[in-house]
């Protein structure tokens, strides 16, 4: 592990205060690249505007002509959180506006991912004119051509980045697509469908259709595409953050949607001091449970529920899922430990792991779990039909994965069924008897596009808090802001004295520690050993109210 400081921009940090920025919250944000207090201040209307997306307009037309001509419109979804939202603020925005409109999402044990020619035969007994990919689409060539056949337009919202050949749709919208100029490639499947859901809106305004209707408020919507722009993990760049920070601005304020109050409800947090880590490891995974171990119409419902008491009933049933989740993803991580016992990891470039009897709704999970734990690009199969292992990978900042799984591809046209993704997480599905075979291949691409340097782990720290001057509020200040992919929060390295611990629920370390003189509470979660009396250590500053009382609290991350 490389411990490495992040530098400081004294003189964008002397600006940021200045303009009257939290002297704290201004050493983060210059040290994250924010010269300005502009690129501070996170305001809606300085969002990209939505006819800067290639074939927005043209999207926006077709749909307009079709809510006229009363035509049917069929979503066609996905099974993570993304998909899920992407439905969702589809499905509502075009109701809202008068839309006939339904959706549909691939069950992921027996359609697999994206528009496919299975699931475009089941979409067809719908009837639909139209049909809308969102959070896919851009490799689903057999089943737009497919669609075609049946006489139905397929217009396909996503954001994954295109293979050699696009599909035959009638319009794509998609920030990654050849020739498009957009300026945030890192729009996720919810923020596309927002982007053509506000430019539908501004076409339905230029054929003065809202003199008859009422025009929709799509503001009421940002919570969703907070929720799946946050658990998609693309880079926070500043027009993500702004669609991030009227999210959550939303849901402090007690108006979020029905489906997201019901899955808050479970975490037992106060809405008002909720932060997006919230929606990544609390909501998010209560959703995701859905897709990867039943079907996620059961999250999409949860999310277009119109009262609270009917959110409330199927979260209760996501909760169930979730649970159901985490234990077999524990019994899927000792199973994959017996097998890294056995790997020289520190050998290897890459990892790939398979055992019949892993939960393909899981690996993904897993791939993560293993990727942070060995710096390393992981691929984790599981068994998907008779003969064929379905994957899920996650990569390392240095490599990126699609790329990596377009050369074997290149190398060996037989190896890889399908593949897709971007740079951090990619999906495949192989032959069962090719897997040692793709395990060779995988390991001799990734020694071709990366060093040993990049292998070792190299974590940017914060230059720490003088906690002689910060108070609780300040903490709480900081923590309250947008944090996530490419934009993250603050993390300091620190020596400790541990004063007092103790084992919580027999997996967590509650602790004392004593750090500048003072001491604090602090947790240290999924680590059940006792530390020693003096330890060096990566970690984060929480802000803690119990019962009235107010404290700053240690998370430990990692020792050093």
């Amino acid at each position: 592990m490389f411990i490495k400081s992040k530098k400081i921009d004294h003189t964008a940090l002397d600006a940021l205060v200045n303009a009257g920025l939290n002297r704290h919250l201004a050493k983060f944000y210059s040290a994250r690249g924010i010269k300005h207090i502009d690129d501070a201040t996170l305001l809606i209307e300085k969002i990209i505007p939505p006819e800067a997306l290639t074939n927005n307009t043209l999207m926006a037309s077709i749909l307009a002509d079709a809510i006229l001509q009363k035509h049917k419109i069929l979503i066609i979804g996905d099974y993570d959180t993304d998909g899920a939202t992407s439905t969702a603020v589809g499905v509502r925005a075009l109701k809202m506006m008068g839309a006939e409109v339904d959706y549909l999402v691939p069950n992921r044990f027996e359609f697999g991912y994206g528009l496919t020619p299975e699931i475009v035969d089941l979409a067809q007994e719908k009837n639909p004119k139209i049909i809308i990919t969102v959070d896919n689409g851009i490799a689903s060539v057999e089943g737009v051509n497919q669609a075609n056949q049946y006489g139905i337009d397929v217009l396909v919202t996503d954001h994954h980045l295109p293979g050699e050949t696009l599909p035959h749709a009638k319009c794509i919208v998609n920030p990654n697509q050849h020739g498009c100029s957009f300026p945030s490639k890192y729009l996720c499947g919810v923020g596309v469908i927002f982007y053509v859901m506000l430019a539908l809106r501004a076409e339905l305004r230029k054929r003065d259709y809202f003199k008859d209707n009422i025009e929709p408020n799509l503001m009421q919507l940002i919570d969703l595409v907070a929720l799946g722009t946050v658990a998609d993990l693309v880079p926070l760049d500043r027009n993500n953050r702004t669609l991030v920070e009227y999210g959550i601005r939303r849901i402090r304020s007690g108006q979020a949607n029905p489906g997201i109050r019901a899955l808050m409800a479970l975490t037992k947090k106060n809405p008002s001091q909720f932060h997006t880590s919230d929606l990544a490891f609390s909501i998010a995974p209560r959703l995701n449970a859905a897709g990867r171990l039943d079907d996620m119409t059961l999250g999409i419902q949860c999310l277009l529920s119109e009262s609270y008491e009917d959110a409330r009933f199927i979260a209760s049933s996501l909760e169930t899922l979730n649970l159901k989740r985490r234990s077999i993803e524990s019994e899927m991580k000792d199973g994959a430990s017996i097998q890294l016992h056995d790997l020289n990891c520190e050998a290897q470039f890459s990892i790939a792991l398979y055992d019949s009897s892993w939960h393909q709704g899981v690996i993904g999970i897993i791939a993560s779990r293993i990727k942070d734990k060995y710096h390393r690009p992981v691929i984790v199969f599981a068994k998907s039909e008779e003969g064929v292992l379905k994957g899920s990978g996650r990569s390392i900042q240095s490599l990126h994965l699609r790329d990596a799984l377009d050369l074997i591809s290149k190398k060996d046209p037989s190896i890889l069924i399908t593949f897709g993704g971007h740079a951090m997480a990619a999906g495949l599905t192989i032959k069962e008897k090719d897997f040692d075979r793709f395990v060779h291949f995988f390991e001799e691409t990734v020694r071709g596009l990366i060093t040993s340097e990049d292998l070792e782990l190299t974590v940017e720290v914060d230059d720490a808090l003088n906690f002689s001057e910060v108070t609780y509020e300040d903490v709480e200040h900081i923590n309250s802001q947008v944090w996530g992919q490419g934009f993250p929060l603050p993390i300091f390295e620190g020596e400790f004295e541990v004063v007092e611990q103790r084992i919580l629920a027999d997996k967590h370390l509650k602790l004392n520690l004593l750090l500048q003189n003072k001491v604090f509470e602090a947790i240290y979660f999924n680590h059940s050993e006792h530390l020693p009396r003096k330890i060096k250590a990566i970690y984060q500053v929480d802000s803690n109210e119990f019962n009235g009382n107010k404290k700053i609290q240690i998370q430990l991350r990692m020792l050093t």
